[in-house]
């Protein structure tokens, strides 16, 4: 009896600190249907000498359709090549449980946008992603360790680590656990 107080606290408690609440930066409902979408959550972010690159996600929902948008964000006083998604292009997914996750992008060709900033370039592309059904369960379960995407041209390997401190905002990301604690969020 006496371990059933402090057991009773135990259980509330991790309860209801184990799950976040989904936040969206958008969460529509109307007559046509709905569409939300979680905020930009940063991925990756490679920083060498003049030039800079950010892989964001976030997680889309269209009338119960789940999808990954991904962002990349190129910054350099060199010239950057674009790095097109076309209907070919593919994000895998290595988990730690050592299985592959492919999402497939959808049918829409995009290099991306050239930005010019006194003497830095800047390239902005982004992709919209379809989760496969039979490996959907997968990002549940495992974290991913490497991630690799599939450019019309050219394949890029990214290494998710668990943890980023990142330079551009001071902020503390988890890249590795992203889909297991956001993918409710779109179910």
């Amino acid at each position: 009896m006496k371990y059933l107080i402090p057991f009773t606290f135990f259980l509330l408690t991790f309860t209801s600190f184990a799950q976040k609440d989904c936040q969206y930066s958008t969460n529509i409902k109307d007559s046509i249907g709905t569409y939300k979408v979680t905020n930009e959550y940063l991925i990756s972010e490679k920083n060498f000498g003049n030039t800079s690159n950010y892989i964001f996600f976030s997680l889309a929902q269209t009338d119960g359709l789940p999808t990954l948008n991904l962002q990349s964000i190129q910054k350099s006083k060199d010239f950057i090549k674009a790095n097109c998604f076309d209907k070919n292009s593919k994000v895998f997914l290595q988990l730690q449980n050592g299985k592959v996750v492919t999402l497939i992008h959808i049918n829409q060709e995009n290099c991306g946008t050239l930005l010019r900033d006194k003497d830095i370039n800047n390239r902005i592309n982004t992709g919209v992603f379809m989760f496969m059904k039979d490996n959907f369960e997968e990002l549940k379960k495992s974290p991913v360790t490497i991630m690799r995407i599939k450019y019309l041209t050219d394949v890029v390997d990214y290494i998710v680590r668990g943890e980023i401190v990142s330079e551009m905002n001071g902020k503390t990301y988890h890249p590795a656990t992203y889909f297991i604690e956001n993918i409710r969020c779109v179910e």
